[in-house]
Protein backbone atom coordinates (compact mmCIF):
# COMPACT_ATOMS: atom_id res chain seq x y z
CA UNK A 1 0.00 0.00 0.00
CA UNK A 2 1.41 3.15 -1.05
CA UNK A 3 2.39 5.88 1.82
CA UNK A 4 0.68 9.25 1.51
CA UNK A 5 3.47 11.08 0.73
CA UNK A 6 4.05 8.61 -1.62
CA UNK A 7 0.72 8.77 -2.89
CA UNK A 8 0.19 12.53 -3.58
CA UNK A 9 3.83 12.39 -4.92
CA UNK A 10 3.30 9.98 -7.45
CA UNK A 11 0.42 11.34 -8.44
CA UNK A 12 1.53 14.72 -8.88
CA UNK A 13 4.70 13.87 -10.81
CA UNK A 14 2.46 11.89 -13.32
CA UNK A 15 -0.16 14.94 -13.31
CA UNK A 16 2.81 17.34 -14.50
CA UNK A 17 3.47 14.88 -17.53
CA UNK A 18 0.10 13.49 -18.82
CA UNK A 19 -2.63 15.09 -16.94
CA UNK A 20 -5.17 16.81 -18.85
CA UNK A 21 -4.92 20.84 -18.93
CA UNK A 22 -6.51 22.20 -21.49
CA UNK A 23 -10.73 21.49 -20.63
CA UNK A 24 -12.61 24.52 -20.86
CA UNK A 25 -13.26 24.78 -17.14
CA UNK A 26 -9.14 24.78 -16.41
CA UNK A 27 -8.99 28.15 -18.01
CA UNK A 28 -9.88 31.23 -16.21
CA UNK A 29 -10.19 29.26 -12.71
CA UNK A 30 -13.13 30.81 -10.36
CA UNK A 31 -15.24 29.36 -7.71
CA UNK A 32 -18.04 30.15 -10.22
CA UNK A 33 -16.35 28.09 -13.16
CA UNK A 34 -15.49 25.45 -10.88
CA UNK A 35 -19.01 24.76 -9.56
CA UNK A 36 -20.79 24.67 -12.22
CA UNK A 37 -18.58 22.47 -14.11
CA UNK A 38 -18.75 20.48 -10.84
CA UNK A 39 -22.05 20.24 -10.91
CA UNK A 40 -22.34 19.40 -14.96
CA UNK A 41 -20.06 16.59 -14.45
CA UNK A 42 -21.78 14.59 -11.78
CA UNK A 43 -23.20 11.39 -13.51
CA UNK A 44 -22.08 13.06 -17.03
CA UNK A 45 -18.99 12.10 -19.11
CA UNK A 46 -16.23 14.83 -19.81
CA UNK A 47 -16.63 14.78 -23.85
CA UNK A 48 -20.56 15.39 -23.17
CA UNK A 49 -20.07 18.39 -20.79
CA UNK A 50 -17.57 20.54 -23.09
CA UNK A 51 -20.39 21.82 -25.05
CA UNK A 52 -23.08 22.49 -22.58
CA UNK A 53 -20.03 24.26 -20.26
CA UNK A 54 -19.08 26.48 -23.09
CA UNK A 55 -22.30 27.54 -24.16
CA UNK A 56 -23.42 28.18 -20.67
CA UNK A 57 -20.54 30.18 -19.71
CA UNK A 58 -20.96 32.25 -23.25
CA UNK A 59 -24.96 32.64 -21.82
CA UNK A 60 -23.62 33.15 -18.49
CA UNK A 61 -20.48 34.34 -17.89
CA UNK A 62 -20.84 35.38 -14.41
CA UNK A 63 -22.88 34.30 -11.46
CA UNK A 64 -24.84 37.78 -11.36
CA UNK A 65 -25.96 37.00 -15.21
CA UNK A 66 -27.37 32.92 -14.16
CA UNK A 67 -28.89 34.48 -10.88
CA UNK A 68 -30.56 37.44 -13.42
CA UNK A 69 -31.92 34.56 -16.02
CA UNK A 70 -35.06 32.36 -16.14
CA UNK A 71 -35.30 29.22 -14.83
CA UNK A 72 -36.97 28.50 -18.70
CA UNK A 73 -33.95 30.13 -19.89
CA UNK A 74 -31.54 27.99 -17.72
CA UNK A 75 -33.51 24.62 -18.11
CA UNK A 76 -33.42 25.69 -22.06
CA UNK A 77 -29.24 25.56 -22.06
CA UNK A 78 -29.25 22.36 -19.23
CA UNK A 79 -31.97 20.44 -21.90
CA UNK A 80 -30.48 16.90 -23.14
CA UNK A 81 -27.59 17.34 -20.51
CA UNK A 82 -30.24 14.94 -18.20
CA UNK A 83 -30.67 15.76 -14.04
CA UNK A 84 -32.61 18.26 -14.32
CA UNK A 85 -32.56 19.34 -10.57
CA UNK A 86 -29.03 19.80 -11.47
CA UNK A 87 -29.62 23.14 -13.43
CA UNK A 88 -32.63 24.26 -11.18
CA UNK A 89 -30.14 23.78 -8.02
CA UNK A 90 -27.49 26.08 -10.04
CA UNK A 91 -30.51 28.75 -10.33
CA UNK A 92 -31.55 28.62 -6.75
CA UNK A 93 -27.85 28.83 -5.76
CA UNK A 94 -26.87 31.78 -8.18
CA UNK A 95 -29.62 33.49 -6.70
CA UNK A 96 -29.05 32.71 -3.05
CA UNK A 97 -25.05 33.59 -3.29
CA UNK A 98 -26.30 37.24 -4.98
CA UNK A 99 -28.98 37.56 -1.77
CA UNK A 100 -26.96 36.47 1.11
CA UNK A 101 -23.06 36.85 -0.11
CA UNK A 102 -22.97 39.87 -1.73
CA UNK A 103 -22.39 37.63 -4.98
CA UNK A 104 -19.10 36.10 -3.47
CA UNK A 105 -18.51 32.28 -3.02
CA UNK A 106 -18.31 31.36 0.51
CA UNK A 107 -14.88 29.54 0.92
CA UNK A 108 -16.20 27.73 4.01
CA UNK A 109 -17.17 24.13 3.64
CA UNK A 110 -20.06 24.19 5.86
CA UNK A 111 -21.82 27.46 4.24
CA UNK A 112 -21.12 25.80 0.77
CA UNK A 113 -23.01 23.10 1.63
CA UNK A 114 -25.89 24.57 2.87
CA UNK A 115 -25.90 25.55 -0.66
CA UNK A 116 -28.77 23.93 -2.87
CA UNK A 117 -27.13 21.53 -4.68
CA UNK A 118 -23.22 21.15 -3.77
CA UNK A 119 -22.42 18.52 -1.51
CA UNK A 120 -19.25 17.83 0.67
CA UNK A 121 -17.29 16.29 -2.75
CA UNK A 122 -18.58 19.43 -5.22
CA UNK A 123 -17.82 22.05 -1.76
CA UNK A 124 -14.31 20.51 -1.61
CA UNK A 125 -13.24 20.90 -5.00
CA UNK A 126 -14.48 24.47 -5.16
CA UNK A 127 -12.19 25.22 -2.41
CA UNK A 128 -9.38 23.25 -3.53
CA UNK A 129 -9.35 24.06 -7.19
CA UNK A 130 -10.25 27.55 -7.11
CA UNK A 131 -9.49 28.99 -3.31
CA UNK A 132 -6.18 26.96 -2.93
CA UNK A 133 -7.74 25.77 0.56
CA UNK A 134 -6.90 22.14 1.43
CA UNK A 135 -10.08 20.11 1.21
CA UNK A 136 -10.84 16.96 -0.07
CA UNK A 137 -13.28 15.40 -2.93
CA UNK A 138 -14.76 12.12 -3.35
CA UNK A 139 -16.38 11.97 -6.87
CA UNK A 140 -17.09 8.93 -8.97
CA UNK A 141 -13.61 8.79 -10.43
CA UNK A 142 -11.95 8.80 -6.90
CA UNK A 143 -13.98 6.30 -5.35
CA UNK A 144 -12.86 4.12 -7.37
CA UNK A 145 -8.82 5.12 -7.09
CA UNK A 146 -9.15 5.21 -3.57
CA UNK A 147 -11.29 1.52 -3.58
CA UNK A 148 -8.48 0.28 -5.76
CA UNK A 149 -5.40 1.73 -4.31
CA UNK A 150 -6.32 0.90 -0.83
CA UNK A 151 -8.57 -2.53 -1.65
CA UNK A 152 -11.62 -0.96 0.08
CA UNK A 153 -14.41 -3.84 -0.87
CA UNK A 154 -18.29 -2.85 -0.68
CA UNK A 155 -20.39 -0.66 -3.01
CA UNK A 156 -19.52 2.89 -2.56
CA UNK A 157 -22.86 4.26 -2.02
CA UNK A 158 -23.10 2.20 1.62
CA UNK A 159 -22.15 4.36 4.53
CA UNK A 160 -19.35 2.54 6.16
CA UNK A 161 -17.80 2.18 2.83
CA UNK A 162 -18.21 6.27 1.96
CA UNK A 163 -16.98 6.67 5.15
CA UNK A 164 -13.53 4.81 5.35
CA UNK A 165 -12.74 6.43 1.49
CA UNK A 166 -13.88 9.90 2.83
CA UNK A 167 -11.17 9.10 5.53
CA UNK A 168 -8.37 7.90 2.99
CA UNK A 169 -9.53 11.16 0.37
CA UNK A 170 -9.05 13.47 3.66
CA UNK A 171 -5.87 11.70 5.10
CA UNK A 172 -4.19 12.21 1.69
CA UNK A 173 -4.94 15.34 0.12
CA UNK A 174 -1.35 17.25 0.54
CA UNK A 175 -0.57 20.54 1.86
CA UNK A 176 0.84 22.15 -0.82
CA UNK A 177 -0.67 21.92 -4.59
CA UNK A 178 -3.74 21.30 -3.73
CA UNK A 179 -5.66 22.35 -6.85
CA UNK A 180 -2.99 20.36 -9.12
CA UNK A 181 -3.79 17.44 -6.52
CA UNK A 182 -7.41 17.68 -6.83
CA UNK A 183 -7.18 17.98 -10.77
CA UNK A 184 -5.27 14.90 -10.91
CA UNK A 185 -6.57 12.54 -8.68
CA UNK A 186 -9.73 13.36 -11.01
CA UNK A 187 -7.87 13.01 -14.20
CA UNK A 188 -6.11 9.81 -12.95
CA UNK A 189 -9.95 7.67 -12.50
CA UNK A 190 -10.66 9.05 -16.00
CA UNK A 191 -8.26 8.36 -18.06
CA UNK A 192 -6.34 5.61 -17.02
CA UNK A 193 -8.33 3.79 -13.83
CA UNK A 194 -11.38 3.51 -15.53
CA UNK A 195 -14.48 1.96 -14.75
CA UNK A 196 -13.68 -0.76 -17.82
CA UNK A 197 -10.25 -1.71 -19.40
CA UNK A 198 -8.26 0.30 -16.92
CA UNK A 199 -4.75 1.29 -18.33
CA UNK A 200 -2.68 -0.27 -15.42
CA UNK A 201 0.39 -0.02 -17.39
CA UNK A 202 0.59 3.33 -17.59
CA UNK A 203 -0.69 4.19 -13.54
CA UNK A 204 1.85 5.92 -11.17
CA UNK A 205 0.40 3.45 -8.69
CA UNK A 206 1.66 0.67 -10.31
CA UNK A 207 3.44 -1.49 -7.79
CA UNK A 208 1.75 0.26 -4.99
CA UNK A 209 -1.83 -0.34 -5.84
CA UNK A 210 -3.86 -3.18 -4.19
CA UNK A 211 -6.64 -4.22 -6.67
CA UNK A 212 -3.66 -4.26 -8.91
CA UNK A 213 -1.43 -6.92 -6.60
CA UNK A 214 -4.02 -8.80 -6.19
CA UNK A 215 -6.02 -9.56 -9.05
CA UNK A 216 -9.02 -7.75 -8.17
CA UNK A 217 -9.14 -4.22 -10.74
CA UNK A 218 -12.42 -5.52 -12.21
CA UNK A 219 -14.13 -6.20 -8.86
CA UNK A 220 -13.30 -2.81 -7.25
CA UNK A 221 -15.20 -0.98 -6.51
CA UNK A 222 -17.65 -3.61 -5.60
CA UNK A 223 -20.83 -3.15 -7.46
CA UNK A 224 -24.72 -2.32 -6.27
CA UNK A 225 -26.67 -5.38 -6.21
CA UNK A 226 -28.80 -5.42 -9.03
CA UNK A 227 -32.64 -5.19 -8.91
CA UNK A 228 -35.34 -5.77 -11.69
CA UNK A 229 -35.96 -2.58 -13.02
CA UNK A 230 -39.97 -1.84 -13.16
CA UNK A 231 -41.35 -0.63 -16.30
CA UNK A 232 -43.86 1.85 -16.78
CA UNK A 233 -46.20 3.28 -19.07
CA UNK A 234 -48.07 6.15 -20.51
CA UNK A 235 -49.73 8.18 -23.64
CA UNK A 236 -48.02 11.46 -24.79
CA UNK A 237 -50.58 13.41 -26.57
CA UNK A 238 -49.75 15.40 -29.55
CA UNK A 239 -52.34 18.02 -29.52
CA UNK A 240 -52.00 20.17 -32.83
CA UNK A 241 -53.71 23.35 -33.39
CA UNK A 242 -55.31 24.61 -36.38
CA UNK A 243 -52.46 27.05 -36.92
CA UNK A 244 -49.78 23.91 -36.14
CA UNK A 245 -48.49 24.31 -33.08
CA UNK A 246 -48.44 21.45 -30.65
CA UNK A 247 -49.31 22.03 -26.57
CA UNK A 248 -47.11 21.89 -24.00
CA UNK A 249 -47.97 21.66 -20.30
CA UNK A 250 -44.97 22.60 -17.87
CA UNK A 251 -44.32 19.99 -15.21
CA UNK A 252 -44.56 20.71 -11.32
CA UNK A 253 -40.81 21.47 -10.15
CA UNK A 254 -40.48 18.47 -8.48
CA UNK A 255 -40.63 15.05 -9.57
CA UNK A 256 -39.68 13.63 -12.96
CA UNK A 257 -38.31 16.13 -15.77
CA UNK A 258 -39.25 19.38 -12.95
CA UNK A 259 -39.90 22.53 -14.44
CA UNK A 260 -39.27 21.34 -18.28
CA UNK A 261 -42.15 21.37 -20.67
CA UNK A 262 -43.57 18.43 -21.91
CA UNK A 263 -46.47 17.09 -24.12
CA UNK A 264 -49.83 16.30 -21.65
CA UNK A 265 -50.00 12.87 -20.71
CA UNK A 266 -52.60 9.97 -19.94
CA UNK A 267 -52.22 6.74 -18.75
CA UNK A 268 -53.67 4.12 -21.35
CA UNK A 269 -56.87 2.99 -19.08
CA UNK A 270 -57.72 6.55 -19.76
CA UNK A 271 -56.90 7.04 -23.18
CA UNK A 272 -60.32 7.22 -24.48
CA UNK A 273 -62.10 9.00 -22.23
CA UNK A 274 -59.55 12.10 -22.50
CA UNK A 275 -59.68 12.24 -26.26
CA UNK A 276 -63.57 12.12 -26.18
CA UNK A 277 -63.54 15.28 -22.89
CA UNK A 278 -61.59 17.83 -25.18
CA UNK A 279 -63.08 16.63 -28.44
CA UNK A 280 -59.33 15.56 -30.05
CA UNK A 281 -58.93 13.38 -33.26
CA UNK A 282 -56.36 11.46 -33.66
CA UNK A 283 -54.40 11.67 -37.18
CA UNK A 284 -54.93 8.81 -39.40
CA UNK A 285 -51.50 7.96 -40.13
CA UNK A 286 -49.48 8.11 -36.66
CA UNK A 287 -45.64 8.86 -37.94
CA UNK A 288 -44.37 8.57 -34.95
CA UNK A 289 -43.51 5.36 -32.93
CA UNK A 290 -44.05 3.74 -29.50
CA UNK A 291 -40.24 4.40 -27.89
CA UNK A 292 -38.95 3.47 -24.22
CA UNK A 293 -36.80 6.07 -21.61
CA UNK A 294 -35.05 4.58 -19.39
CA UNK A 295 -34.57 6.79 -15.68
CA UNK A 296 -32.36 5.25 -13.42
CA UNK A 297 -34.83 3.63 -11.24
CA UNK A 298 -37.43 2.57 -13.96
CA UNK A 299 -38.39 2.14 -18.03
CA UNK A 300 -41.34 4.44 -19.18
CA UNK A 301 -42.69 3.61 -22.09
CA UNK A 302 -44.03 6.40 -24.23
CA UNK A 303 -47.03 5.54 -27.02
CA UNK A 304 -47.22 9.80 -28.74
CA UNK A 305 -50.36 9.99 -29.98
CA UNK A 306 -50.44 12.64 -32.66
CA UNK A 307 -54.36 14.27 -32.30
CA UNK A 308 -55.44 17.49 -34.29
CA UNK A 309 -57.81 20.31 -31.88
CA UNK A 310 -60.25 22.28 -32.76
CA UNK A 311 -58.55 24.90 -31.03
CA UNK A 312 -56.55 27.52 -32.37
CA UNK A 313 -53.45 29.54 -30.44
CA UNK A 314 -55.93 32.07 -29.06
CA UNK A 315 -57.61 29.73 -26.82
CA UNK A 316 -55.49 28.98 -24.32
CA UNK A 317 -56.26 29.57 -20.37
CA UNK A 318 -52.66 29.00 -18.71
CA UNK A 319 -50.14 30.47 -20.22
CA UNK A 320 -48.06 30.01 -17.26
CA UNK A 321 -48.54 26.07 -17.19
CA UNK A 322 -49.71 25.61 -21.08
CA UNK A 323 -48.30 27.00 -24.51
CA UNK A 324 -48.56 26.39 -28.11
CA UNK A 325 -44.88 25.89 -29.42
CA UNK A 326 -44.15 26.40 -32.93
CA UNK A 327 -41.57 24.06 -34.46
CA UNK A 328 -40.47 26.48 -37.23
CA UNK A 329 -39.40 29.47 -34.45
CA UNK A 330 -38.17 27.05 -31.81
CA UNK A 331 -38.84 29.34 -28.08
CA UNK A 332 -36.16 29.30 -25.11
CA UNK A 333 -37.71 26.69 -23.03
CA UNK A 334 -36.50 23.62 -20.91
CA UNK A 335 -38.27 20.68 -22.67
CA UNK A 336 -38.12 17.10 -21.82
CA UNK A 337 -36.20 14.67 -23.68
CA UNK A 338 -39.24 12.57 -25.44
CA UNK A 339 -40.21 16.51 -26.85
CA UNK A 340 -37.00 17.25 -28.24
CA UNK A 341 -36.76 13.47 -29.59
CA UNK A 342 -40.40 13.57 -31.06
CA UNK A 343 -39.91 17.00 -32.45
CA UNK A 344 -36.59 15.91 -34.35
CA UNK A 345 -38.62 13.74 -36.00
CA UNK A 346 -42.00 15.43 -36.53
CA UNK A 347 -39.56 18.10 -38.27
CA UNK A 348 -37.68 15.60 -40.47
CA UNK A 349 -41.19 14.21 -41.75
CA UNK A 350 -42.04 17.83 -42.48
CA UNK A 351 -39.22 18.57 -45.04
CA UNK A 352 -40.24 18.16 -48.52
Amino acid sequence: MAHDTDFSDRLLRWFDTSGRKHLPWQQQISPYRVWVSEIMLQQTQVATVIGYFERFMRRFPTIDQLADASEDEVLHLWTGLGYYARARNLHKTARTIIADFNGEFPTNLEQLVALPGIGRSTAGAIISIACGGRAAILDGNVKRVLARCFGIYGWPGQTPVANALWEIAERLTPTTRVNDYTQAIMDLGATLCTRSRPDCAQCPMLGTCVAHETDEVERLPSKKTRQAIPVRSTYMLLIENLEGEFLLEKRPSRGLWGGLWGFPETEPAMLDAVLANQALEPVAAQAILPFRHTFTHFHLDITPLHVRSSRSSHQIGEPDRLIWYDLQTSQAIGLTRPVTRIFAQLKGLQKP
